[in-house]
């Protein structure tokens, strides 16, 4: 796994900035290196600078400062079909006059390769993406997904060792999308390709990923694999925003070893791993997921502290249970149960005490 450094990165950002007005900076001296044969998304709320990473990567903008590197080579003063990269959109951005053998064959024909060698190249591309019979089809003939088949075929027909991807299953319907995610990763452990992925929606990211890296503000906030951005979120933006999660406010109130002590501001102590937490007396967020709380005496940890909660609602969702409390001032605390057989009925109106392993909870700086 790559570490900040560069050295050994097939893409590289250095420094990189960018602003549109020449005064305010959209993206923040970026660095980031991404390894040969890595699929690594870009995610984060719309505003925080991924896209245009993307755009810059592509060479469809240009850095305000820094350099990027492709292989080894600075690629800033390189135009966009110089570059060798194949590229996804959300729309497609298919020809509309052409079919579908045309479309993919097009990249190709700029490129100068022979008819013959264009059509088997087009009928390998088509093949991957199972979407051969559609090959004299024009793209208004296609379903959705279909001309997502084969805008990512047309990507990659002209064996690219480099695919963008922007958002490009936003315009997809739930159940289609989390095929096509699934689809996108096998081609992507099948082929070796390299790609960056950009998108908002956090389980698509974890799904599909090497590594996430987290935008905000125009700065990477977290750059790690999707099981430990979801289980040891580095700060209060990472955990809000990667998947469900609790906020208690409170006050360090003493440290035994990496386990903090919390004094709550709705009432009551609890216990929480310190992560950028120092110092006694800080105010910090404690974050917790929903899964890992517990109200079964038998699956606390001997000597956790636990805390009263009072239950809201409990909503029935087939697979599991989620019951929402309140606790230390707050109406909203979310706790999720499996629906198995013999779990513990809730009752709206329940006096219960939940608790959890102290490493499941972060105590974090706090919010604004």
């Amino acid at each position: 796994m790559l570490d900040d450094r560069h050295g050994d990165a097939f893409v590289a950002f250095e420094h990189v900035q960018k602003s549109y007005d020449g005064q305010t900076l959209v993206v923040k001296d970026l660095n980031l290196a991404i390894g040969k044969g890595e699929f690594l998304t870009m995610l984060g709320p719309s505003g925080s600078g991924k896209t245009t990473c993307l755009m810059m990567l592509a060479g469809f903008e240009t850095a305000t400062h820094g350099e990027i590197r492709l292989a080894g080579r600075p690629i800033n003063q390189v135009p966009p079909h110089k570059r060798g990269i194949g590229m996804v959109f959300q729309n497609y951005a298919l020809f509309p006059h052409m079919t579908v053998g045309e479309n993919l064959s097009f990249p190709l024909e700029v490129r100068g390769m022979a008819k013959p060698d264009r059509e088997a190249r087009v009928k390998r591309a088509l093949d991957m993406v199972q979407m051969g019979r559609f090959i004299s089809r024009r793209p208004a003939q296609l379903s959705g997904g279909q001309q997502q088949r084969i805008a990512l075929a047309r990507a990659l027909v002209f064996d690219p060792e480099l695919v963008l991807m922007d958002e490009p299953l936003g315009a997809l319907d739930k159940q289609l999308r989390e095929h096509m995610q699934f689809e996108i990763k096998h081609l992507h452990e099948e082929l070796g390709i390299t790609v960056v992925y950009v998108t908002h929606d956090q389980g698509e990211a974890l799904t599909m990923s090497d590594r996430i890296a987290v935008f905000n503000d125009g700065r990477i906030q977290q750059l790690a694999p999707p099981a430990e951005l979801y289980e040891r979120p580095g700060n209060s933006f990472v955990a809000s925003f990667i998947g469900e999660n609790n906020s208690l406010p409170g006050v360090i109130e003493e440290f035994q070893g990496d386990k903090a002590l919390v004094r709550l501001d709705g009432g009551g102590v609890i216990d929480a791993t310190a992560v950028n937490i120092r110092e006694k007396g800080q105010r910090t967020t404690v974050s917790i997921r929903p899964e890992r709380v517990e109200f079964k005496p038998e699956m606390m940890p001997p000597g956790a502290h636990t805390i009263e909660a009072k239950v809201a609602e409990v909503v029935y969702m087939g697979d599991i249970l989620r019951a929402r409390l309140a606790v230390a001032g707050s109406d909203n605390f979310v706790m999720k149960m499996r629906n198995t057989i013999g779990q513990t009925r809730l009752e709206p109106g329940q006096v219960i005490r939940i608790g959890w392993h102290p490493q499941d909870a972060r105590a974090l700086e706090p919010t604004a």
